[in-house]
């Protein structure tokens, strides 16, 4: 139906649970930004954040606790949990002080070991067991000096140990990151979802419903945001959506996000429409000003852009069919959309975890990091694991770095704070050079970091430019290792390649994260081994320190999903479709078990980051026989000697 607002718009964009705990997700920073931009009334909310510090408190483990009472045959986390209840609920306001910065003396309390009471999660730290440093398992990592960091590493053992506890006494979907993602993941149709919706609310629900209503209350919202930019926050932004409407059905919901861009371009479910008003794809920013535009009447609703619909002639939830509408004009200009603002969001109640004692891993757990882009879409894209046919990667536009520099200083004077993340696909080389000479000729101070292609423009001196202007940390595509797979997946680099660019940045201080893969179509078990190889020599010379072997994952929207015949494979049937697409399942003539070369893979790695077997034979990691390398053992010794 149309929607004519009686007021002037007052939009509410919200981050449903869950994301980071250390940062806010920008989707909605961005957003009000843009908005406020062009005069709208636009406040946000961090309800993933408000959720974790709710559960996580001692009035939120006192109702945990009374939620466990009723359970008959408790599990070993959950037994111990209650046995050592009451020191829970004395420690866990102190820690969450700890973890957002607010009480760093705590910090000798929490190394003694007596201090937080101790679950499996605690298990770990017998791997790290070394006598030489005394007894002390972590001594190898912190010396004697990192009082800090061993805290915080021991308290996010507490905190996950109590993420068990919820899990397995009150909603067994829940996590930090991936909540509830198999409801929605590649799901064909709503029904999981819409089952899960109307099942009665746990403690979980329960405490998401009531912020989502104190929120309303505060903000008077006419019109909500709700931003999804993974499968885990799916089914928390229904049930926030949910609590909306039963609170006020007349307050507009609108969904938006990653998510959405990725995995609802197909679809034709009338039930979503229950909760949402209207769903928008791709850059929220046009779809929203033709949005509000409809709202104050003056845009006809058959002139909404990249916007989902029911249809008007709807009488019951199951009638009305869903229409797209998607009136043709340009998108706004990246450097229009504003300069983000965190103006609302607790950026002093984020939590500092450290969950990997890698230096380069953790920064994605550690520190509250403003994130930024540093240009719209990929200027490469043509990676064909890579969904480069959707807007947010193959729509490349760049932006002036005075722009860009503009951007960074307005928001240090907004946080207080110089660190920066750069969410770009691949972060271009000539716009980092650029961005770092406008840095250092203004004199300002930042620490930054972001992802970017392993490609020949980054030469030793533009590594050490970067460097100067503050940046402390890459992370790049290695993917296979292979060069055979590398030219099939057209990455447009060679593994020697990317050993010298890798170590020009660690020359000059710069640590370096690899994104690998393995599983990709055709890829052999000599493939797999030889990759681990060329790995481990990339960490012998000190190339990388930190690295995650992902699974290939098939999507529809990739080249390899697009023409799966030009990469020898046969994609597996879909079924009918009607909400989520985008994961899709192959056959591939190889007929490798990658799932068990898998568990070798990421054992090994884990090993590798903290310095350990690097002398050892690959095929020591793999519980399977599996062929020797054939790669010579000084193979990336000999490509740094080259020029």
């Amino acid at each position: 139906m149309n929607r004519i607002l009686e007021n002037p718009p007052r939009v509410l964009s919200v981050i449903p649970p869950m994301t980071q705990l250390n940062t806010p997700y920008p989707s909605t920073a961005y957003l009000t930004g843009f908005l406020r931009s062009r005069g709208v009334d636009a406040v946000q909310e961090d309800l993933a954040l408000a959720l974790v510090l709710k559960l996580l408190s001692s009035t939120g483990l006192q109702s945990v606790f009374g939620q466990i009472e009723t359970i008959s045959n408790p599990s070993p986390v959950v037994s111990n949990f209650c046995e050592q209840y009451d020191k829970y609920v004395a420690t866990i306001d102190r820690v969450i002080a700890f973890l957002q910065g607010g009480d760093p003396t705590l910090a000798h309390r929490i190394i003694s070991r007596m201090f937080l009471p101790e679950g499996a999660r605690f298990d770990t730290l017998d791997a790290y067991e070394d006598e030489d440093d005394g007894g002390d398992p972590l001594g190898w990592a912190f010396g004697a000096l990192g009082v800090q960091d061993r805290a915080r590493h021991y308290a996010t053992l507490y905190l996950s140990d109590l993420a068990d506890v919820l899990r397995e006494a009150v909603d067994p979907r829940f996590e930090f990151v991936r909540y509830a993602e198999s409801l929605a993941a590649s799901q064909p149709t709503f029904d999981p979802l819409a089952e899960a919706l109307i099942a009665p609310m746990n403690l979980v629900d329960t405490t998401l419903r009531d912020l989502t209503l104190a929120a309303i209350s505060r903000h008077q919202p006419n019109v909500v945001l709700v931003s999804v930019p993974f499968p885990g926050n799916v089914y928390a932004a229904f049930r926030i959506a949910q609590a909306i409407k039963s609170k006020d059905a007349g307050i507009i919901t609108i969904l938006g996000g990653g998510f959405v861009n990725t995995e609802l371009r197909e679809m034709t479910e009338p039930r979503v429409f229950d909760y949402f008003d209207y769903i928008t794809l791709d850059d929220g920013e046009r779809p929203l000003v033709a949005l509000l535009e409809h709202f104050r009447g003056e845009r006809p609703r058959h002139q909404l852009v990249r916007t989902f619909v029911r249809e008007e002639n709807s009488t019951t939830s199951y009638s009305g069919a869903v229409q797209y509408i998607n009136h043709q004009e340009p998108d706004v200009p990246f450097a229009e959309v504003g300069t983000p603002t965190w103006d609302g969001l607790p950026i002093d109640q984020y939590l500092s975890t450290l969950d990997m004692l890698n230096p380069m891993h953790r920064l994605w757990s550690d520190g509250r990091w403003n994130k930024l882009t540093v240009a719209h879409g990929c200027y490469w894209k043509k990676c064909s694991f890579c969904d480069v046919t959707l807007d947010y990667i193959g729509r490349y536009d760049g932006v002036a770095a005075s722009t860009l520099v503009d951007r960074i200083e307005s928001i240090i004077q907004e946080t207080g704070q110089t660190g920066f993340h750069f969410v770009d696909e691949a972060a271009p080389p000539k716009a980092l050079k650029a961005m770092a000479k406008e840095l250092l000729r203004r004199n300002v101070t930042v620490s930054w970091w972001g992802n970017i292609r392993f490609e020949k423009s980054f030469t030793p001196e533009l590594c050490e430019l970067l460097a100067d202007s503050g940046c402390i940390a890459i992370s790049g595509g290695l993917e296979v290792a292979s060069d055979r797979l590398l030219k099939l997946m057209k990455k447009g680099v060679s593994v020697d390649q990317v050993a010298r660019v890798t170590r020009a940045f660690t020359d000059v201080g710069i640590l370096v994260h690899a994104y690998l893969m393995y599983g990709f179509p055709t890829q052999t078990v000599q493939d797999t081994v030889d990759a681990l190889e060329y790995v481990r020599q990339l960490f012998e010379e000190g190339c990388i320190q930190s690295g995650f072997f992902h699974r290939f994952t098939c999507t529809v929207h990739s080249p390899v999903g697009k023409k799966p015949e030009e990469y020898s494979i046969e994609l597996a049937p879909l079924p009918a479709v009607s909400f989520a697409k985008n994961d899709i399942d192959f056959i591939d003539p190889t007929g490798v078990n990658h799932d068990s070369l898998g568990v070798g893979l990421n054992k090994a790695l884990y090993n590798f980051m903290h310095g350990v077997g690097l002398d050892d034979d690959i095929r020591s990691w793999f519980e399977d026989r599996v062929p020797r390398s054939i790669v010579k053992r000084d193979f990336i010794a000999q490509a740094l000697c080259k020029k």
